[in-house]
């Protein structure tokens, strides 16, 4: 039997750090090594695990971390810098889901990706990735048809349109040859006039405990196509990163997505 690879958490006591921690824990593909929080969170020393005799606990930093193979990322834009730089000093695998980040956090992880295998997500899902490949065949056949992308989640989501929104956003505008930076449409106050042709618009819901759910519309003349995910379980997104990362971890540096896993299902359905 194959080693088993050494996986890092980043942001282990957030919503998805906790996911991943109760998946990997059952998980023979993986020895988690290393769990890290925010300076001062109130987990930081503590066990990661009670009960077993493991011993690890949880770190505020890399300083200390052992020997790594892949780190799955879930933090916020200062906690995947660190993150980032202590893969790219030793040539570790990243898999990252953080969204919201600025011009140079992009240009960064655009960088690195030269340097060490990164695969970047704004929603692991696979039927999310399927999702996205939909949208691409039927926004380049429906070209013509005015495109809405409405997505939901819980109240407490700070960044808005959602990573995967404006993922799918994206992925639908570089189907018809164009690019939401000419095309997209985020807000419709007062009164902006008549839909200008081509343009990709954004609506948000925010409330409750919504896990995420996002729809294309494609509206045509006396007809419509609506295509959506609903998560009701936020583990799929957990499952999806554990997923990337197994697969990521021993291959060359490069840029990969999520599709690049759901590409290797289909060609080996075993």
């Amino acid at each position: 039997m194959s080693q088993p690879i050494r996986l890092a958490i980043n942001g282990a006591s957030g919503r998805m750090g906790r996911a991943l921690l109760a998946l990997v824990r059952e998980d023979r593909r993986f020895e988690l090594v290393h769990a890290v929080v925010s300076a001062g969170s109130e987990r930081d020393g503590t066990p990661v695990f009670e009960g077993l005799s493991s011993g690890l606990r949880y770190a505020h930093g890399w300083e200390a971390a052992p020997a790594i193979d892949v780190i799955v990322d879930f933090s916020g834009p200062d906690g995947l810098a660190a993150a980032l730089a202590h893969c790219r000093a030793h040539h570790i695998a990243l898999v990252t889901g953080t969204t919201g980040l600025d011009a140079a956090a992009e240009a960064g992880l655009d960088g690195a990706s030269a340097e060490l295998p990164l695969l970047r997500a704004a929603n692991f899902s696979l039927g999310v990735a399927v999702l996205t490949r939909l949208l691409r065949e039927a926004a380049a056949s429906l070209r013509d048809w005015d495109l809405e992308i409405v997505e939901a989640h819980h109240g407490r989501k700070e960044d808005a349109p959602s990573g995967t929104a404006l993922a799918l956003g994206h992925a639908a505008a570089q189907a018809r040859g164009t690019t939401l930076a000419e095309d997209g449409v985020y807000t419709r106050e007062g009164r902006p006039g008549a839909r200008r042709s081509g343009t990709i618009g954004f609506a948000v819901v925010r409330g409750g405990d919504v896990v995420g759910e996002h729809t294309a519309l494609l509206l045509g003349h006396g007809e419509r196509v609506e295509l959506s995910h609903r998560a009701t379980d936020r583990s799929i997104f957990a499952r999806g990163a554990l997923e990337a990362a197994a697969w990521l971890a021993g291959r060359k540096p490069g840029g990969y997505s999520i599709d690049n896993v759901v590409q290797e299902r289909e060609r080996n359905p075993g």
